[in-house]
Formats: C-alpha cells, structure tokens, sequence
C-alpha cells in the first residue's frame, strides 16, 4: 500500500500474478500521535479484503506499507499496524516504509542512488546499500520545499500580495485562486481550519504551472521549485568513488511538464554535473509491490533503518531482521 498526501493506494495479489489495484481518495490523518493507524485500517480493511476476494487469493501473508511522513510521525504506526494487520487480514510480515523509499525502489530497484519523490510533499533519499541519507520530507509547514504544496502556497501567496498590491504579487495568480477558491480575503478562513491543508496547496500548483507561461512570477516559483528539487537530490547522492551516480525522479508533481521539468534538468545539471538522469520505472506503489514480492521469495536486499525502512514482526515489538534480510 502507499498513503500519501492525496490518499490511500492498496495493492492485493500473488507472487507471479498480476495485481488487482483500488484508490481510496481519503488521505490517512495525521494528529498529535503522528499518523493515525486507526483510521489506516479503516479504509485498508475493506479495500483488501474486497481486492483478495477479487483477486482469488486467501490469507495475505506479507504486507509492504509506504506512508509518507512514517521517518518522523510514524511511532504510533510503527507500535499498531503489524498486529492490527495480522488480526483483520492474518498478516504475517510487514514491511514499513517511508514512502520516499518505496519511491526510492519503484523508480531505482535495488541500485545504489538517489531519488527525489515529489507530490503533495517532496522528499529526497539515496542509498550506497549500506545504508540510507535523506533530505527534506519535513511537511508543509517546515519544508518540502520544492512539492506540489510549496508550489500552490506560493502561488497563492503571490495571489495575496497582487490582492494587497505588495511587490512580488501576480495579478494571473489572483485570477486563478478566486476562481479556484473564492474572494482572497477568504482564503485563511477556507484553508486554516482543514485538515487535509497540504493536498488543497498542492492543488494550486497546476495553476502556477499553467501561468507561467505568461507570468514571470509563476515562472519563478517553479524555477525556485527545480532548484530545491536539485538541491535535495545532491544532499543525498552516494559519495563520489562509486561510478556515475544514478538519479530519478518520481511523483506526480512531474505531471506539471515541462514548466517544472525544463528548469529542474537545467538545475541538476549544475548541483550534480556527473550524474546520470534515469527515467524511474515505476511509482512508489509500484515500489512496495517489489518489497513485498521480495520478501515474500526471500529475496529482499536493501538495507534496514529503523525509522525509514524495517520489516516487523505481527506484534509490532519494532524493526527486525527477517531470516534472510540485511538490516
């Protein structure tokens, strides 16, 4: 499964079939214990159990789970979810993961780099497979700078400095957020009180992208954009000595083309010269799929880090080396 900003993605099936996938439009809540493996449960329960009966498969024995925000906010998830999961779906293993490496190995696999996974948030992590480096992915009131809800809050910020006639304002920006969310003195009341604040900034960034075209403010966000983007990608690329080093990106914040794109390979270029740009080969949905098919055939290679990527046991007394694992 993969829960992210915009929502929850769950995959069921067998080693060597192909898997049944639904999309549940609810991100997981975050409160003052970090992510909520209640409210986890609550839509995974249904959706899996629907999607094994679809799929002709019985008990689930291994689950991969990639949850955005689990390095920082994830005790809770850590301490609950393998017993819940092995009492509602007879879950034997379980594979917890920041969604950052679950990105990391949908785009990469098993090989030494980096990868930048850029939506909602934005978060950065390389590994030499010894261990792994992150950078960024602190949320939307302290960083991910460079994500989807960076961009739409500063696209809306230079909506309101248009409204003020304060410098640095575009009147394009201000169109599009009053017609996107109303008059733009109410704004704070609309945004402040939700929960789900990061996935309505993030919607704005289409906006900005679309703008930029004409609006060299818009233009500039997205240049700023690309420039942190680069800059996470530098801080966490394996030390020199070990060849050219791989870097991918991944995320749907890459769907704003080319108004993002152009600038970001035009800044890697200069933050990491010798690096080779690697196409990913799948989303980070596609990633926890190839942990838990990994696992699942005693294959499974990366390395362990407590807080990013750790394979529990069904009580949930923390991160274990599985038979076979290197952690």
């Amino acid at each position: 499964m993969d829960s992210g900003g915009s929502g929850l993605r769950v995959v069921v099936g067998a080693v060597g079939r192909g898997p049944l996938a639904r999309t549940s439009g609810e991100p997981v809540r975050t409160g003052s214990r970090g992510i909520d493996p209640g409210h986890l449960m609550e839509q995974l329960v249904p959706m899996a159990r629907g999607l094994a009966a679809g799929a002709g498969v019985g008990r689930l024995d291994t689950a991969a789970v990639g949850a955005a925000g689990l390095a920082s906010l994830g005790d809770a998830l850590r301490a609950e979810l393998p017993g819940a999961l092995a009492r509602e779906l007879g879950v034997r293993r379980v594979v917890l993961a920041a969604d950052a490496v679950t990105a990391y190995v949908g785009a990469l696999g098993p090989r030494p780099g980096a990868v930048v996974a850029a939506g909602t948030g934005l978060i950065a992590v390389g590994t030499d497979l010894a261990g792994w480096r992150r950078a960024d992915g602190w949320g939307h009131l302290l960083g991910d700078c460079g994500g989807g809800a960076w961009i739409g809050r500063a696209g809306l910020e230079a909506a309101l400095r248009a409204h003020d006639g304060r410098d640095g304002g575009s009147g394009l920006l201000l169109e599009c957020a009053e017609r996107m969310f109303g008059p733009a003195a109410s704004l704070p009341g609309r945004l402040y009180p939700r929960t789900d604040r990061a996935a309505v900034l993030a919607s704005f960034a289409p906006r900005v992208a679309e703008c930029a075209g004409s609006d060299a403010v818009a233009a500039g966000i997205l240049r700023s954009a690309a420039r942190h983007m680069a800059d996470s990608a530098a801080a966490v690329c394996p030390e020199p000595g070990s060849g050219e080093p791989l870097v991918a990106f991944t995320g749907g914040l890459l769907d704003l083309g080319d108004p993002l794109l152009i600038p970001l390979g035009e800044e890697l270029a200069k933050r990491l010269p010798r690096a080779r740009r690697l196409a990913a080969e799948g989303d980070p949905l596609h990633g926890a799929v190839r942990i838990a098919t990994d696992l699942a055939t005693d294959s499974f290679t990366l390395p362990g880090d407590e807080k990013m990527l750790c394979v529990t046991s069904p009580a949930g007394a923390g991160c274990t080396g599985a038979p076979d694992v290197r952690t």
